[in-house]
């Protein structure tokens, strides 16, 4: 049953990192009405977005090697160091830093009092309006090439708040490339690309933590994790192939309409919580 379990919630982390709605929330969620009856846990999540954002790497390959390679030629002078995807590299490390710095602030907060589902109901219908006002009023007409240090902190600001589940790592970036005047396509692509180091560190991070500190005996006090390192591995695996098939349809997506449904289902899915938990149907 933790085997099926995992299957599923890897298909759903697969099927919502890339959407603006809250892959962690939707984990969070889903995890109250499986056979677990339980909070998969922020290890599980970071780990299982290794498989997402792998995902990333292969689609965005061409994008991440040149990106690396000319970052590294920059160093050494044998291209300017105005070139633009050495640029490109230099923002994508600076907005890396804010996510960087409060996850090591805010660790024992990520892994307890902000996966209340009462924070995750709150988040949604708050982060789906504010994607839904920055779609509406956002210019639409900066490119990449328009990105600067300023602007790169404040991406990165944006994705420091999907260290709560209910923000959404993609919809809170996105939602803050619209407000700068971004094109949609053009801040769902930082937004991803963004997303690679944060991902890889606090997924290696937790696979680390799995492997150091793992909870052997629940009677000294520790919490043992809801699934193991097989049923963790399956849904990274399942994570990667469907997360990738999403990538492709989203950034196709994007390119021709807005951002509405999504908005529509993060405020309806975010009252719809509040319904259940004031009910007492779940907890929180």
């Amino acid at each position: 049953m933790d085997l099926l379990n995992a299957v599923i919630l890897g298909f759903v982390q697969g099927l919502t990192e890339f959407l603006p709605v809250s892959s962690s929330a939707h984990l969070r969620i889903v995890g109250e009405f499986l056979g677990t009856g339980a909070d998969p846990g922020a290890r599980f999540t970071a780990i299982t977005q290794l498989g997402t954002e792998t995902a990333v790497l292969i689609y965005f390959w061409r994008d991440v090697t040149r990106i690396i390679g000319n970052w590294f030629k920059s160093l050494f002078g044998r291209i300017p160091r105005n070139d633009p995807n050495a640029k490109l590299g230099w923002f994508i490390i600076i907005g890396s830093v804010p996510i960087g710095v409060l996850g090591l602030l805010f660790q024992d907060q990520i892994e307890t009092v902000f996966r209340s589902l009462w924070v995750v109901a709150t988040m949604l219908i708050v982060f789906g309006i504010l994607l839904g006002v920055a779609d509406a009023v956002g210019a639409k007409k900066r490119r990449l090439r328009d990105l600067n240090v300023g602007d790169s902190l404040i991406y990165g600001g944006a994705q420091s708040l999907a260290l709560i589940p209910g923000v959404s790592r993609s919809g809170g970036t996105i939602t803050a490339g619209l407000f700068l005047g971004y094109e949609r396509r053009a801040a769902a692509r930082y937004a991803f690309l963004l997303a690679i180091p944060a991902v890889f560190l606090s997924g290696f991070y937790q696979l680390y933590k799995g492997l150091t500190d793992a909870c052997v005996d629940p009677s000294t006090g520790c919490v043992p994790e809801v699934f193991g390192p097989v049923e963790t591995a399956v849904a990274t695996l399942i994570a990667f192939v469907v997360g990738f098939v999403v990538i492709a349809f989203f950034m196709s997506y994007i390119s021709k309409r807005s951002f509405l449904p999504f908005v529509i289902y993060r405020i309806v899915l975010g009252l719809l919580l509040f319904v259940l938990l004031g009910l007492g149907l779940i907890r929180a």
